[in-house]
Order: C-alpha cells, then structure tokens, then sequence
C-alpha cells in the first residue's frame, strides 16, 4: 500500500497528485488494479469520499478507467516531464472577473449575465491606473504586450492551471481571431492546419482568411480521431482537449500523449483552452502545454469571464516561436490599448479576478444543477455532460431531426443550434443533438420554464 503525504488543506487533490505521479513514473503498471476506496482511506486516515473525489479526478483526465464491480485500473500513458521554465514575476494571490452581454433563452451565445460584471470594480481600477501611470498610458506598447499584464499572467497560469509560463514567451493579443492571425504568421501559411469537426467555425474561416489551408478531422468521445489526423498529413493541430465545443469531449491522457509523439518533427499542437476557468466539478484539467511546452502553443482570451466585447487574448508559445515572434513583430506596437492591459493587470494583481471567476463558477454550478434538472423532465431527452464548461449536448433519439428539435425549441421561446450546424464536413451518427449552451442563463429564467 503506498505511502503517501496528504496536504490537509487539500486532500483529495494532493492524492490526486501523488497517485498520479506514481502512474507517470510507472509505479503502477498499465492494467494494475488501484488500491479499493475503502482500503486507501484506511491507510492514509482519509475519508472514502477524499479517495473517490482523487479518483473521479484521475478518471476524468483519462489516467485510469473504472470497471463495474472490479475497481480502478491504470491505462497506458506515456510519460512527458515539463521542460524547466522560469517565472520571472512574484507569484501573487486571487482574481476576479466579470460578464457579458444579455440573452433570455438564446442557447447559441456564450455570455455570462451583464449583472455580473464588476463594473465598480473595473471603475475603481480604471481611476487607479489614470492616477498611477498617467502620460505613460500614450507610450508605445511592446509587441508583445505590457510586461504587468504578461507577468500577471505568468503568475495566474501558475496558480490555477500549474502551467510554469515565462511571461517573455506570452503574448497578449486582440482576442482569439487575432492571434490565429498570428500563429499563421509564425507557422507560416504554407502549413495544413487540422481542425475540429464539429468545431467553432471561426477558427477555420480566421485561418483561411489569413492564406492558411484547414483540413477538418473528426471528433469522437475521446476527442479528435488520432488515426484520421494522421492520415491526414497535417503540420498543425488546432484542439481543445479540456472541453470541445460543441462535443463536449474531454481527451483522455493517452490521446494526449499521443498527439505530442504526433506532433515531432516540427508538427505543432494548438491547445485552445477558452473555457478552463469553468470546469464545475473537480479541478482543472493538466494542460497540453504543461506536458511538453516545446511542441504546444497554449492560449486562452477573457471572453468567457469577462466579456467578449473586451477583445483581450494570450497565448504562450514555445521558445523557439516566442524568439520568431520577436523577429518578425519587435518593431510593430502591440494592438490591445495599454489602458486596458494595465487595468486587468490590477485586477489580477489585486486579486479581484480570482474573486469573480469564483463567482462565476458558484453562479454557474446552480445553473447547471437547474438546467439538468429541467432537461430531465423533458420526454425523451438524454443529457451528455461532463461537468466541463458552460454547455452540454442534450439527445433525443426520437426527434425525427435537427429541424425538428429546433421548431419545438422555437415553439417554447427558445433559440438553439444542434451538432450538425457545426460540421465542417458531413459526419454520420451527429444528428438529433441540441446543443445547449448555458452561460446567459439565470436560476430565475430556469425556474420560470415551462417543459410540457
């Protein structure tokens, strides 16, 4: 039985941390059964619920599978130590953040409630900057961005996602379009880019609107279909492996690893993680990035906890692009207003950010609860939720089609898509699937809705 060191203030992911450490460096084998539930929290003086919540964690990354009546086992996984980087910016505490723009039952925007944006917040802030930097706020800003902002990043992304980021390697951008722009840029327009299918068609279309060529792959449960982005003699690989929209399919470690091993060669993965801040249950899952930095482009906006009218984005690139990047941009000043950048610089700093997005998440948990719930009345409806993210995919086998469930939705004041308004080519198997994306909604709209 092992022995391990549990953190009291966090016991259940510092056991997380600890088994899986062990899987990575081979202590457990592939195919070894885990210790019972039972057995563990007896050992380590845990509760039961400590271990399953350790192991719901596990499970959901995709490092051990679970088997009816028999208990854990170890899937096969390929080992990545992250490359040693160094933060260059004191690591700071908290964070909160904000909202968007208003919708009632329209199920086809990710806003959060304008309500919850922390207008007196971002004021204050905004005086407090005013005040502080004055004539500084009409300088040049660096092609890369304001290095507050960038550190203060450095510093969150180390503190939530425990991606170890040089702020010289990250670079703020006028949201995610612009810095698809940008990655064409740095690859290079002579390289196929794969993407997600079904997959959020502004990633497609910004790249070939930049000269660059997409080729569609196929998303499955375990997320895109490895063995057809092989076939597929792509040089890129545009992926959200924590929540794929509009799948919502989590990759599982296993694929993970094998898209870096894909990814030699000068290949590049392209790890869009738009929604992290809002996994609901259990923590973040282990970014792409923190596996094998020199092969991954990270990147993220503020769309989601903050508006999407602030156009604000980051990515963090390998060294070698990051180098790249300042040849070809170090004379051009960078686009996102330094008024702006300093402001969310406070609100990182200060701990105003982390605040908010705790908020959001709290907000977004009763949503969900209710949501489900309501979903659950509804006659023939299957739920697929993976308690990532702010939508889920509800099924009704019986619909008879896509044009169906939507003139029923209509029929109920409800605006919606489905799987299939989001293919980029024809997949079979993608019909009568509504998908329903939550982050405008309310408890109070919920509670109001009528099923029959």
């Amino acid at each position: 039985m092992p022995n391990y060191l549990i953190n009291d203030k966090n016991k259940y992911y510092s056991l997380y941390r600890e088994i899986r450490s062990d899987i990575l460096r081979g202590k457990f084998k592939e195919g070894e059964r885990l210790p019972s539930k039972r057995a563990l929290a007896g050992e380590l003086g845990v509760s039961v619920i400590t271990v399953q919540l350790a192991y719901d964690q596990l499970l959901a990354e995709g490092y051990i599978r679970s088997k009816e009546r028999s208990g854990y086992f170890v899937e096969p996984v390929t080992a990545y130590v992250p490359a040693p980087v160094t933060v260059n910016a004191k690591r700071k505490p908290d964070k909160e953040l904000c909202a968007p723009p208003q919708t009632q039952t329209d199920l086809t925007r990710g806003s959060a409630p304008v309500n919850m944006f922390p207008f007196s917040v971002w004021a204050r802030l905004m005086r407090g900057v005013l005040s502080d930097c004055g004539e500084h706020l009409l300088e040049r800003v660096p092609c890369n961005g304001d290095s507050q902002l960038r550190a203060a990043i450095a510093n969150e992304l180390y503190r939530n996602r425990g991606i170890d980021a040089d702020s010289e390697n990250i670079v703020i951008g006028g949201g995610a379009e612009h810095l698809y722009g940008v990655i064409v840029q740095l690859l290079g327009r002579d390289r196929l880019f794969a993407v997600e299918n079904p997959g959020y068609g502004r990633i497609s279309s910004t790249y070939n609107l930049n000269g660059a060529k997409c080729i569609p792959v196929t998303v499955r449960e375990r997320g895109m279909d490895l063995t057809e982005l092989k076939k597929s003699r792509a040089d890129a690989a545009h992926v959200s492996p924590s929540h794929q929209f509009p799948t919502g399919a989590v990759m599982p470690v296993s694929e993970r690893t094998q898209m870096i091993e894909w990814a030699a060669d000068g290949k590049i993965i392209i790890e869009d993680d738009y929604d992290s801040e809002f996994r609901l249950t259990g923590k973040p899952l282990q970014s792409m990035y923190s596996l094998c930095p020199d092969r991954v482009i990270y990147m993220n906006t503020f769309s989601k906890s903050l508006a999407p009218s602030m156009r604000m984005g980051y990515m963090v690139l390998p060294d070698y692009l990051a180098k790249r990047y300042k040849e070809l941009f170090g004379q051009s000043a960078n686009i996102v207003p330094l008024f702006e950048q300093k402001t969310l610089a406070a609100m990182i700093d200060g701990g105003h950010f982390e605040r908010h997005v705790a908020r959001l998440r709290n907000h977004y948990r009763e949503v969900r609860r209710l949501l489900l719930e309501t979903l659950t009345k509804i006659t023939g409806c299957e739920v697929l939720d993976t308690g990532s993210g702010l939508h889920v995919l509800a099924r009704f086998p019986a619909a008879g089609g896509d044009g169906n469930i939507k003139a029923e939705a209509e029929k109920r004041g409800v605006k919606l898509k489905c799987l299939t308004d989001y293919l980029l080519a024809p997949v079979q198997g993608m019909e009568n699937y509504a998908v329903i994306n939550y982050s405008s909604l309310t408890a109070d709209t919920l509670k109001n809705f009528n099923c029959n």
